[in-house]
């Protein structure tokens, strides 16, 4: 049995089918991003404690008392 070479045309298809070969396995492994609006409405709760009005009767409130008893302060 002889030694068999192969001819410098086989050796660069080889080459040629490798390189193909990874080429195709880095473009497949490639990370993706996707932005997409979500299928879902967006909700968005607020409670709010709204004291603003009470606090202005009560402020009324002692002021009339003060005025109607000024000789107290």
């Amino acid at each position: 049995m002889g030694t068999e070479r192969c001819s410098d045309a086989s050796r660069r298809a080889w080459v040629g089918g490798i390189v193909l070969v990874a080429a195709a396995a880095g473009a497949g492994c490639s990370p993706t991003v996707k932005v997409a609006a979500p299928d879902k409405p967006i909700t968005i709760n607020l409670n709010v404690k709204i004291e603003h009005e009470v606090r202005v009767k009560i402020e009324r409130d002692v002021e009339a008392l003060i005025d109607a008893n000024a000789d107290l302060f």
